[in-house]
């Protein structure tokens, strides 16, 4: 496809894009111009080998373009020059010697995947099963504490021990609430130690307790559930003496309180924390079944002001209670009833189908009349939409409304009555004299639940309960549904790093008396989490080469395990993450008024971690639907660095993991179905090979990085690997190779390889002489880890990676045959390079492939790094009418006709070597050797784009899901005047626990004029820290070129009107090269549009286009929606928060002084009493 906009185009014979005209220029020198027209239209019908001699007629100057065949000629002695010199200094032959003769040292071992896969897929089973043992013992002894437990009405705080995990943090903050009451004697101080298993400060002889800012720590209800908990800390024990190897072990309270063990300090936000373990996606899934849920909003014309700021809040504070198992849309309705977004129907509720409506539901505008009946008419009919992917399980339309008296039953008897397969549930948002009996009745009358949402305060716990009543059938389903399930990935804030969680609900056992119904009220849930690096250590190691790995992926095709899942963002605030959401407009910040940081799971798509094809499709179904399978693709695979494309095979082989929702796959080349496993026996030779990691021996025998892989256990890892080899120095001075303490396959590789290489440095690259070839080093590296480079003093400018498995170099050389040339990478923002010392070089590798008895492998890499400077200028001659360098330059005479080259007439003729991505490699203009390593689009745009439309490159364009971007600039956060006291978050949350509903009915004009203004735009900063601080997740857009269909050489015109172009491009036979023989641009008005490979900011695709083709995914296999014994009799009631004439009095006094109020404890009603 061409670029569009103002562009230039290119003619050529065969397959090539449509090009676009080029801007016309004034008149070449040298030829007639066709702008008399019909010239020109002679020109353009001619054969291509015949226009360009026309063309190129020589007039006032004495040299022409050169011919096709001349330019053939240089594409040869380029082609020579480079492989003369590999053929020297590469030593590809030699090393293949090398390894021969040295067969005696070493086995060829096979990977079998099918084996392989499965043999892994069952240590992770085992894995993951002892984590489900310890959950069912907790889940049982939990549901047995709480049945013996005997309430206390009577019970105080001063009765409860418990170690308050804020409370450090508490103390810290002079303004916190705790320091204002004075020190609670049930509050345990603790010592902490060190501990590299969780990375963190931990105490195992205690639980730790965190609950949420917004709920009352000395309420009945929560002193009770503290006191029975306390039990759980001795089953914490006694798991972790059964299973050394578990983390955290978690109980997530219904009440909202979480215990934890082993005990640690909670790592709270600057200002507030805002962590309810009830809305975190792991707790909610091991609470109920996926959800098929329609939110209907109220905007008729009595919605306005703050209870419409309050009913978009409300929505966003909704949505954040679905994980990507369920599935969800929003409409607005008055007299009509439609669609908040783009989404006309059901679609998943994952991370960007959130932000949309998020950002959809601030556009809502209150008018018109109520109308109920268009309201849950639209949304009963999204409900039974059949023809789209839904949960299919849970069932729910959830209305927020000022108020109404219509009951529409008749709606009801139509959609849902008699067997009421639809929860409806009412919330009656803001101050109004209505009569809520109708919002009660519709509720009731449908087995859901009726809420009062009257102040900001409100909206958290009132927008979460509702999923007690969902938890209903699980419980009275009982054993059956005691289903362990097992999370997304998400990135643990207390050090873990990256996690999943196992969850398995806990139930209310008890009853009010002999006879009674059984209880149906779900205690919580219970979690267990498992560090990905737990599972990461049950793969193969090294063995699979550089470009193998081992992925898994779940349901939804999210990828648990995979070499590309790497989110950027540091986690912050409490117990596990997700992604915090950007700020943008003023109207956009009330949903993100709640929003602490990393709410939402690390959810990278098995399509997204890779280049996404059919063939991976298919493979992403397969294992989805839990299959064994093997099959080998052809595939488009990114670079390391992210500048390349490679087309290359692979082998996919997968299993499923038994008793989990995931599946497994091995990805292996052709050329890793075999390895070379060291048998350094013969500790004489162990001790020799050893002396040349000595640095002692690097002026003589070359610098050696090694791979800072986990050879022994007590090995000091260090980023610095000067430092990292001085300690395993140290330590194998301690221990041998063979000490069972060290991995003796990686320890005895290594070895193998620091001689072999040795003995590349003895047979090739001491005797020769480097300079006479214009080279600034010469490399081996190779799969045991060992990267020799020489001679010494070129290790000082070495910068790629010593792991060469984590080398894009290294990895790019086993999958491309030939040479493959990688400039120094260089951003066109960044400082040009700087050409000092002639310090510059272009790496130039190749693999070393072995055939020993019939089976092939690619153990090595070697190559050389070539002086830019002095390979520019041997490119040009290579380029030039001259055979060598100490010949004369032709000089053409004024009479006689000559073709001009890219030596002499570099003035009128640009010469330049692109790599296959599309970078500048060399060129014949001097100052352009500052560019080298840069797109060329930035060094000549107009000529890479006839490039591309020609055909020479093809374009891939991706999304980076992980990426991390500097916060958006604060706009006008803060701006609001502060003519009186203006309550911060906190003062906020605290407010709305006391003030009554009469106090927010009298204020509600006041707070909206002059203060909510600033209340919803001042604060998220300083409830989160300080932003500037901090990175935020966002989308990039990632662009590489690779060389497309055409691999001849031809000439072409870059047509640009009267002043047009010739240039000829032609691939280097074994390398990764383009050859490109040019005009030099003589007028500026043939402006190209550019083509960017600069990594961008995104939105990425288009999600109204998206969720019209879903990918493939599958629910949970289980699912409790409905149970015939469930009684729905308890299904809402009005505010919980009495009038207080004083407080309402306290409040205006407060507000009008500027003084912040003081809280007055109380606890929601609606926690559920527990006897």
């Amino acid at each position: 496809m061409a670029v569009p906009a103002r562009t230039c185009g290119a003619s050529r014979p065969g397959p090539a894009r449509t090009a676009l005209p080029w801007p016309r220029r004034g008149p070449r020198p040298g030829v007639r111009s066709p702008a008399s027209g019909s010239p020109r239209l002679l020109l353009l019908f001619l054969p291509p080998l015949l226009l360009l001699p026309l063309l190129a007629a020589p007039g006032a100057s004495a040299y022409s373009f050169p011919q096709q065949h001349t330019m053939q000629h240089w594409a040869r002695r380029l082609e020579q020059e480079i492989d003369g010199v590999m053929r020297i200094f590469g030593g590809v032959q030699q090393l293949q010697e090398i390894y021969k003769d040295n067969r005696n040292l070493f086995e060829v071992q096979e990977n079998e995947p099918q084996k392989l896969v499965e043999k892994v897929a069952g240590d992770i089973e085992s894995l993951l099963d002892r984590k489900v043992q310890a959950l069912k013992r907790l889940a049982d002894a939990a549901e047995n504490f709480q049945k013996a437990h005997r309430w206390q009405d009577n019970i105080k705080e001063e009765d409860i021990v418990y170690y308050d995990a804020k409370a450090d943090a508490e103390l810290d903050d002079p303004e916190s609430e705790e320091m204002e009451r004075g020190p609670k004697a049930s509050t345990l101080r603790l010592d902490f130690i060190e501990d590299s298993n969780f990375k963190n400060k931990v105490n195992y002889s205690y639980t730790a307790v965190q609950i949420p800012t917004d709920i009352y720590k000395g309420s009945t209800i929560i002193l009770n559930e503290l006191n029975w908990t306390e039990a759980l800390e001795n089953v914490f024990t006694e798991n972790r003496r059964q299973d050394p190897t578990l983390l955290w072990q978690v109980f997530g309270s219904a009440t909202g309180v979480t215990r934890y063990y082993p005990a640690t300090p909670w790592r709270a936000p600057k200002k507030i924390d805002l962590y309810d373990v009830r809305r975190r996606p792991w707790y909610i899934q091991g609470a109920s079944s996926p959800k098929d849920m329609v939110i209907i909003v109220d905007v008729s014309g009595s919605v306005s002001g703050l209870t419409l700021k309050l009913m978009k809040t409300s929505v966003c504070e909704m949505l954040d209670t679905l994980s990507d198992d369920d599935y969800v849309n929003v409409a607005s309705f008055n007299e009509k009833a439609q669609p908040v977004s783009c989404f006309t129907h059901l679609v998943q509720a994952n991370v960007r189908n959130k932000k949309v409506f998020k950002e959809a539901v601030q556009g809502m505008v209150a008018k018109g009349t109520t109308g109920y009946k268009a309201g849950f008419e639209y949304a009963f009919d999204q409900l039974q939409n059949s023809n789209i992917t839904r949960a299919n399980c849970n069932k729910m339309i959830m209305m927020f409304t000022d108020g109404g008296e219509d009951r529409v039953q008749d709606v009801f008897e139509k959609y849902n009555w008699p067997n009421r397969t639809v929860r409806v549930f009412t919330f009656s948002v803001g101050q109004h004299n209505y009569d809520v009996t109708p919002l009660q009745w519709m509720a009731c009358a449908n087995k859901g639940y009726y809420f009062e949402i009257p102040s900001i305060g409100a909206i958290r716990i009132n927008t979460q309960e509702y999923l007690d009543v969902l938890g209903r059938p699980m419980v009275l389903a009982g054993k059956a549904a005691k289903q362990v399930q097992w999370t997304n990935v998400y990135e643990d804030a207390l050090g873990l790093g990256l996690v999943v969680t196992g969850t398995l609900p806990v139930f209310n056992l008890t009853q009010d008396g002999p006879g009674e119904k059984k209880n149906q009220l779900i205690l919580g849930v219970m979690g267990i989490d498992v560090a990905l690096n737990d599972i990461k250590r049950l793969t193969p190691n090294y063995t699979l080469g550089a470009n193998g790995y081992v992925f898994a992926i779940d349901l939804n095709g999210y990828v648990l395990l995979h070499p590309n899942l790497k989110p950027q963002v540091s986690q912050v605030g409490g117990l596990e993450g997700g992604k915090p959401y950007e700020m943008g407009t003023p109207d956009f910040l009330p949903c993100l008024l709640q929003t602490t940081n990393f709410r939402e799971p690390v959810t990278l798509d098995f399509l997204d971690a890779e280049l996404e094809d059919e063939n991976k499709e298919e493979i992403r179904r397969s294992m989805i639907d839990g299959n064994k399978g093997h099959k080998q693709i052809r595939t488009l695979l990114k670079s390391l660095d992210e500048r390349y494309i490679d087309e290359v095979m692979r082998n996919y082989t997968w299993v499923p993991i038994r008793s989990t929702n995931y599946s497994l796959g091995l990805v292996l080349p052709p050329y890793s179905t075999f390895y070379l496993q060291a048998n350094l026996s013969d500790q004489i030779l162990q001790v020799k090979y050893f002396e040349f990691l000595l640095p002692s021996s690097f002026e003589s025998e070359g610098h050696v990085f090694i791979a800072p892989r986990e050879y022994c256990k007590d090995l000091n890892a260090s980023d610095n690997n000067t430092e990292f080899l001085r300690n395993f120095i140290e330590l194998m001075e301690k221990v041998t190779p063979d000490s069972k303490q060290c991995n003796n396959f990686l320890l005895h590789n290594l070895i193998l390889d620091t001689g072999i290489t040795q003995q590349l440095v003895e047979r090739v690259w001491r005797d020769q002489d480097l300079n006479t070839y214009s080279l600034l080093a010469v490399f081996a590296a190779t799969d045991g880890g060992i990267t020799r480079v020489f001679p010494n003093k070129a290790a000082e400018d070495w910068t790629e990676n010593p792991e060469p498995f984590n080398a894009s170099f290294y990895r790019r050389s086993l999958d491309n045959r030939g040479y493959v040339f990688k400039p120094p990478p260089q951003d066109a923002l960044l400082r040009p390079l700087e050409l000092e010392n002639d310090t510059v070089g272009i790496l130039v590798s190749t693999a070393v492939e072995l055939s020993l008895g019939g089976r092939t492998l690619r153990p090595a890499v070697v190559g050389v790094k070539l002086d830019l400077e002095a390979w520019a200028e041997k490119f040009k001659v290579l380029a030039s009418n001259r055979t060598h360098q100490d010949q004369p330059q032709k000089q053409c005479g004024p009479n006689s006709h000559c073709e001009m080259d890219c030596e002499v007439n570099n003035e009128d003729l640009l010469c330049v070597l692109i790599d296959d991505g599309g970078f500048l490699v060399l060129s014949n203009q001097n100052h352009q050797w500052d560019q080298v390593g840069r797109f060329f689009s930035e060094v000549d745009a107009n000529l890479m784009l006839a490039l591309y439309n020609n055909s020479f490159y093809t374009r891939k364009e991706s999304y980076d899901y992980q990426a991390a971007c500097a916060p958006q600039p604060p706009g006008n956060l803060g701006a609001a005047p502060r003519g009186i006291f203006v309550p911060t978050i906190a003062d906020f949350l605290n407010l709305a626990w006391w003030t009554s509903a009469a106090a927010w009915s009298l204020f509600q004009q006041l707070l909206y004029g002059l203060i909510y203004h600033s209340w919803f735009q001042a604060d998220p900063a300083e409830a989160e820290g300080n932003p500037e601080a901090r990175e935020s997740s966002c989308v990039m857009k990632q662009t590489q070129y690779y060389f497309g269909s055409v691999n001849a050489s031809y000439n072409a015109i870059i047509d640009c009107g009267n002043c047009s172009r010739l240039f000829h491009a032609q691939r280097l036979t074994n390398t990764n090269l383009l050859f490109v023989v040019a005009e030099k641009p003589l007028c500026s008005q043939c402006e190209a549009g550019r083509l960017l490979q600069k990594e961008t900011h995104s939105d990425g695709p288009e999600q109204c286009e998206l969720v019209q083709r879903p990918r493939y995914r599958r629910g949970p296999h289980i699912c409790f929606d409905y149970n015939a014994t469930e009684d729905t009799s308890d299904c809402g009631r009005g505010a919980s928060f009495p009038p207080s004439l004083g407080v309402l009095v306290s409040l205006q006094l407060l507000l009008l002084l500027g003084l912040p109020p003081r809280p007055q404890p109380q606890v929601h009603a609606h926690a559920s009493h527990r006897p």
